[in-house]
C-alpha cells in the first residue's frame, strides 16, 4: 500500500514533539515564579484526593461519549464514530501539555484596559510550555497542587472537540478531523477558556459571567462548532438509518452521568459544600430532563424510547453545568425541565432536521449550553465568599432586579456565539484547503469503519476494501 505524504507528515510531527520533549531543558524555578505558590502545608489531602478522583471521572466521560454516539449511528460507522471521541485523549492531551494550558491559563499576552482595570484576551503560550513551572505546589490561596488543576482542566479540553464529532458523523475524513480538532483546541477552546476562567479574562472579569463547570467554555463552543460543521460538510447521502446499538447509548449515558459528577462537583476544586451542592443539582437537573423529554415526546404523539430518555438526561446535565454550584435543588429541577422542552422542540423541528446535524449536537449541547447560560444569569446566587453585590437578574444589587447583570451576560453570550461559530467556520475552511474534509461518495457508501480504518463491527461481512 502506498503511504501518503499526509501520514508521513503526521508521523514526523509527533516525532518532533517527542524529541523536543526529550531535550527540553529543566525549568528554572526563580524567586519570581515561586512567589506565586504556597507551601506544602497549604495542601489539603481531602481536596487533592477529590479533584484527582474528579479528573478520572471526567476522563471516563470521553469513552462514555464514544458509546453514546457510537450506538446512534449506522452499523457501517460505529467504530469510526467511537474512535473520533477516543482519539481526542491522545491528540488533545499532548496539545494541552505543550501549549494548550498556557493559552488558557497562562499570563496575559494580549489584553485591554478599561477604567484602570486590565482585561486579558489570550494567555501566553510560553507561560507553561511542556508544563514548565506547573508545580506540585498550590497557588497562593489554593489547597490543591497547581499541577492537579492543569490535569483536571485537561480532561475538559479533551471532551470538548469530541462532542463536536456527532454533527458530522458518517462523512468526515479522519486525517482532516485530526487537523480540525488540533486547530480547534488552539484557536477556539484555549482562548475561550482564558476569557471565562483565566486570570483577568474579559468574559469572566469584565462581563461577570458565571460558569461553574463549562456551560459556556465546553458546551457552547462545541455546539456552535458542531453547527458550523454540519453546514460546511453538508448532508449525508443517506440520512435515515436505524441506530445500530441502543444498549451502547444506554451504557454511554450511564458513563456520562457518572462522570459528570466529577465534571461539575469536581469544579468546586475541593471536598467541600460547593461540591455537594453541585453534585445534587447535577443529578436533579438530569433526572428532571430525562422524564420531561419522554413525557413531552408522548404528548406529541411519539413513543417513549430509550434513546429519548438518554438524550434528555444528557440535555439536563448540559443545562445545569454553568450553574451547578450557584443554584438550589428546586431551581436545578426547573433547569432540566425547561431545557428539555426547548431542546426536544429543536431536535424535532423540520428545519433543524434538514440541516443534518447527525446526532443533534447543536440542539442538545449548543442549545443546552445557551439555556444554561441564560438561566444562570437569571437564577445564580452569590457565593458565601463573594463580595460583589449582585450576580444575576433575581439576585441583583441591593436586593433589586439585576437587569444590567443580565444584559451583560446576554452580550457575552452573543460574543461567545459569534466567536465560536465563525471561528469554527474558518477552521473548517482552512482544514478543507489542507485536506478535503469530506470522504468520497464511494467511501461514504462503504462506511467509514471500512474505508477509513479497515475495521468492521461484523467481521463476517463480505464487504471488503478490495
Amino acid at each position: 500500500m502506498k503511504i501518503e505524504k499526509r501520514w508521513i507528515a503526521s508521523f514526523a510531527l509527533i516525532a518532533i514533539v517527542a524529541v523536543v520533549a526529550l531535550f527540553w531543558p529543566e525549568a528554572q524555578q526563580t524567586e519570581e515564579i515561586m512567589a506565586k505558590f504556597g507551601s506544602l502545608e497549604d495542601l489539603s489531602g481531602a481536596d487533592t484526593a477529590w479533584v484527582l478522583t474528579s479528573a478520572c471521572l471526567v476522563l471516563l466521560m470521553t469513552p462514555g461519549l464514544s458509546f453514546f454516539y457510537g450506538g446512534m449511528v449506522g452499523k457501517k460507522n460505529v467504530i469510526s464514530t467511537m474512535l473520533q471521541s477516543v482519539i481526542c485523549l491522545g491528540v488533545v492531551s499532548l496539545i494541552w501539555v505543550v501549549a494548550g494550558f498556557s493559552l488558557a491559563f497562562g499570563d496575559s499576552l494580549i489584553g485591554f484596559e478599561i477604567d484602570g482595570e486590565y482585561y486579558s484576551l489570550l494567555g501566553n503560550p510560553f507561560s507553561y510550555p511542556f508544563f514548565d513551572h506547573v508545580a506540585a505546589l498550590p497557588l497562593e490561596g489554593a489547597t490543591i497542587p497547581f499541577l492537579l488543576f492543569a490535569i483536571f482542566q485537561m480532561k475538559f479540553a479533551i471532551i470538548t472537540p469530541a462532542i463536536v464529532t456527532g454533527s458530522f458523523a458518517e462523512r468526515v475524513r479522519f486525517i482532516s478531523y485530526l487537523i480540525f480538532i488540533s486547530l480547534f483546541v488552539i484557536v477556539i477552546y484555549g482562548p475561550l477558556c482564558h476569557w471565562v476562567w483565566g486570570d483577568g479574562g474579559f468574559i469572566g472579569s469584565y462581563f461577570g459571567v458565571k460558569d461553574f463547570a463549562g456551560g459556556t467554555v465546553v458546551h457552547m463552543s462545541a455546539g456552535f462548532a458542531a453547527l458550523a460543521g454540519a453546514i460546511i460538510l453538508g448532508k449525508r447521502k443517506v440520512k435515515d438509518h436505524t441506530p445500530t446499538n441502543i444498549p451502547f447509548v444506554l451504557l454511554g449515558t450511564g458513563m456520562l452521568w457518572f462522570g459528570w459528577f466529577g465534571f461539575n462537583a469536581g469544579s468546586a476544586l475541593g471536598a467541600n459544600g460547593d461540591a455537594a451542592i453541585a453534585f445534587i443539582t447535577t443529578n436533579s437537573a438530569s433526572a428532571a430532563a430525562m422524564l420531561t423529554w419522554i413525557f413531552f415526546d408522548r404528548i406529541n404523539g411519539r413513543k417513549v424510547s430509550a434513546l429519548g430518555a438518554c438524550i434528555g438526561a444528557v440535555v439536563g446535565l448540559v443545562a445545569i453545568t454553568p450553574a451547578a454550584g450557584y443554584v438550589s435543588v428546586p431551581e436545578a429541577i426547573f433547569f432540566g425541565f425547561i431545557t428539555a422542552i426547548v431542546s426536544n422542540f429543536l431536535v424535532n423541528w423540520d428545519r433543524m432536521k434538514s440541516l443534518d446535524d447527525t446526532l443533534d449536537v447543536f440542539a442538545c449541547h449548543g442549545v443546552g449550553g445557551i439555556m444554561g447560560m441564560i438561566l444562570t444569569a437569571i437564577f445564580a446566587h452569590p457565593g458565601a465568599d463573594e463580595v460583589v453585590d449582585g450576580v444575576s437578574l433575581l439576585h441583583g444589587p441591593n436586593g433589586e432586579l439585576g437587569w444590567g447583570i443580565f444584559g451583560s451576560h446576554m452580550l457575552a453570550l452573543l460574543i461567545v456565539s459569534v466567536f465560536t461559530f465563525f471561528g469554527a467556520w474558518i477552521l473548517y475552511k482552512l482544514t478543507n484547503m489542507i485536506i478535503p474534509l469530506r470522504v468520497t461518495e464511494e467511501a461514504e457508501e462503504m462506511g467509514l469503519d471500512l474505508s477509513q480504518h479497515d475495521e468492521q463491527m461484523d467481521p463476517d461481512s463480505d464487504v471488503t476494501l478490495a
